[in-house]
């Protein structure tokens, strides 16, 4: 077993409650962690015998780009769609931020863990 992580993935999109999140958008940060059997990848040192990276960023992309009140689901359907997209993912942790949040005060970001163990399920 081992982990594949994609960190610091930035991102401008439309994620928020307030309607001028929606309309405006903001910074975003992903970062995304797979457990997968690499034990075939790290002996042939082929792609196929790999998880992909640049499907897992794809992945990311596609779900960034579409707006959600909640960071909590976008962070939810990025977990899903990567094991049910990722036959050799077993885990998925994702994190979203969202950086400098409209809170009133000064915050550098507000984030959003979630790991998915099984197919669609969110732990």
């Amino acid at each position: 077993m081992g982990t594949i992580s994609l960190e610091g993935m930035a991102f401008f999109a439309h994620h928020g409650c307030f309607n001028e999140e929606q309309a405006i958008g903001t910074q975003f940060v992903v970062d995304l962690h797979v457990d997968a059997d690499v034990s075939r990848a790290s002996d042939s040192d082929n792609i196929r015998d790999a998880v992909n990276y640049q499907t897992l960023y794809d992945i990311v992309k596609k779900e960034m780009d579409t707006p959600s009140h909640l960071l909590e689901h976008v962070a939810g359907r990025i977990a899903r769609s990567t094991m049910e997209k990722m036959a050799k993912v077993e885990q998925v942790t994702v994190r979203v931020a969202k950086l400098n949040p409209p809170l009133g005060g000064q915050v550098q970001q507000s984030s959003v863990c979630i790991t998915c163990k099984e197919k669609g399920a969110i732990a």
